[in-house]
């Protein structure tokens, strides 16, 4: 009943995430993880009062201590309502520790979760299964980097970008299914600082994986002919992680 009147809907701008059921036919779910990764530097941090402070929180998501300043931290916060990084998290900031380092803005990232049409269960995608990723002690590596496509790829039938996608995606299905790497994808266009169009998280148990496998996508079309931009990247290992909310 919920669906028929969804798809009654009167014509205009449809913002909702879409997908494909058993049968074909398309569903839609209007909801979004939005992730936001900040990254501070500039001082000796107090590991015990970092975790204290952000254990006292009811926030989703990590801590990283960065594999390329020795005092360096990333936070990556995940929230359905974007407001929050500019209310709760802002207002954590401000009181906690960590907001007495320097902000390295040039390596804030932020982006939202998003369906391409052919998934069956777009709460899975699109919420349940990014917070499971970012949750998983078991993958203590990651590394965050954001992408930006060339105008060209835009131009290309839906045939071509379909294959040259399938190419891209079969690697990280491969590395995934091995439990070697996983990835979370997340649309940034309009959000990026630097015009970028996506922003890729590749988690794992061990670094090297993650190395080999972003060493194997540039040699996919997509990554070769067309990326205009690759990086910078942050990376890092987990120093606190939230748990998974029921």
């Amino acid at each position: 009943m919920a669906m028929d009147i969804q798809e009654k809907r009167s014509e205009g701008v449809d913002l909702r995430e879409r997908g494909q059921d058993a049968d074909g036919k398309t569903i839609f779910h209007d909801g979004r993880l939005y992730m936001q990764l900040l990254v501070f530097t500039g001082a000796h941090y107090n590991l015990q009062k970092l975790r204290a402070d952000l254990t006292k929180t009811n926030f989703c998501g990590v801590m990283y201590s960065s594999l390329h300043d020795p005092n360096g931290v990333g936070l990556l916060t995940v929230a359905e309502d974007p407001s929050f990084f500019v209310t709760e998290l802002k207002d954590f900031l401000d009181h906690s520790m960590i907001g007495q380092y320097e902000c390295r803005s040039d390596l804030t990232m932020i982006g939202r979760t998003y369906s391409i049409g052919y998934e069956r269960d777009l709460k899975e995608t699109l919420i349940h299964r990014p917070r499971r990723y970012v949750c998983n002690p078991a993958w203590p590596w990651a590394v965050w980097y954001p992408v930006r496509r060339s105008g060209e790829f835009e131009h290309l039938t839906a045939d071509q970008r379909r294959k040259i996608l399938m190419e891209h995606g079969g690697i990280g299905m491969a590395y995934g299914r091995s439990d070697l790497a996983h990835d979370i994808r997340l649309a940034c266009q309009g959000l990026d600082q630097n015009d970028n169009d996506f922003v890729v998280g590749i988690l794992g148990k061990q670094l090297h994986p993650l190395s080999a496998i972003i060493e194997r996508m540039r040699k996919t079309q997509q990554t070769s002919r067309y990326l205009t931009n690759l990086g910078p990247f942050f990376v890092g290992h987990v120093l606190w992680q939230s748990s998974l909310s029921p």
